[in-house]
């Protein structure tokens, strides 16, 4: 049953390729790519099925396509997964301070995916801070661009809900990530954290920065990221949803974190003077 409630793409034609070929071949260069896996997803349908989270980037495919694609490939060799609960911050200021869509459909070049409004409701309706709020999301593009990379790889066999965060205090992604942790209880479902790390410093300083900081995420200890974070003055966007991941993570028994890749958009481009840094990571049974 489809509803009639579509969420139109923000950011296609300019974040990745406006129209279905170009940005199959788009994803398919990301997968290819030096800073990728160097090889096109294959689904085991007998994966294990120990991925519980990731965390990808966000930024246009040209820049942090290739290290995306490095979650998203471990992703298809794990076997398949109903449904994708994706976490990203609110860059516009728009909307409740945590806030999900509940209904209908999101559309991007590939098709549409269709919103998993039971657990959607049922995530709102166990936390007090997480509000049904579509206007959060009316322009915000973290959540987008993952879903392109779900559909090349699962088709339209899957649901999402997506969780916009305006809100990133360590409160309050705690207590989403133990929301989440009870509601995907017994669901085949993978939890995507969307977040860019250091934002336009020279490359080596990223680097160290960044370093620092995904540290304390593959160590699980959310409460040293957030000190590394403000001790280093480290400027990640999605700080809020890898907490949240993290804490929804060590409550199923995950016990650490691993990272697949991390590259700066001066990889890409050459230009190191002041960078944007990308991580991708797995959180593993």
């Amino acid at each position: 049953m489809m509803s009639s409630k579509i969420r139109y793409p923000r950011v296609a034609g300019s974040f990745y390729a406006g129209s279905a070929g170009p940005l199959k071949r788009q994803i398919e260069e990301c997968f290819r790519h030096r800073f990728g896996p160097r090889e096109l997803p294959k689904i085991d349908e007998k994966g294990s099925r120990k991925v519980l989270g990731l965390v990808c980037p966000h930024a246009g495919y040209m820049y942090s396509g290739p290290v995306a694609a490095n979650a998203y490939h471990r992703l298809a060799s794990d076997g398949l997964v109903d449904l994708f609960v994706i976490l990203g911050p609110n860059h516009h200021g728009i909307g409740s301070g945590v806030a999900v869509m509940h209904t209908g459909v999101w559309r991007t070049p590939l098709g549409d995916v269709e919103i998993a409004s039971e657990t959607a409701k049922e995530i709102a309706n166990r936390s007090d801070i997480i509000d049904v709020d579509e206007s959060a999301h009316t322009y915000e593009h973290s959540i987008e661009v993952q879903l392109p990379f779900l559909q090349y790889i699962y088709g339209s066999s899957f649901k999402f809900v997506p969780i916009c965060f305006l809100m990133q205090d360590l409160d309050t992604c705690r207590e989403v990530g133990k929301t989440l942790a009870d509601a995907l209880e017994g669901k085949n479902a993978v939890i995507v954290a969307s977040t860019d790390m250091t934002h336009y410093e020279p490359q080596r300083k990223a680097t160290e920065k960044d370093g620092k900081a995904l540290d304390a995420v593959t160590r699980l200890d959310e409460e040293l990221f957030y000190y590394v974070l403000r001790s280093n003055n480290v400027s990640a966007c999605g700080y809020g949803p890898v907490a949240a991941l993290m804490t929804a993570a060590k409550k199923v028994g995950v016990e650490k974190g691993e990272i697949l890749s991390y590259r700066t958009s001066g990889d890409i481009t050459g230009d190191t003077s002041s960078v944007v840094g990308y991580a991708a990571l797995t959180f593993e049974k």
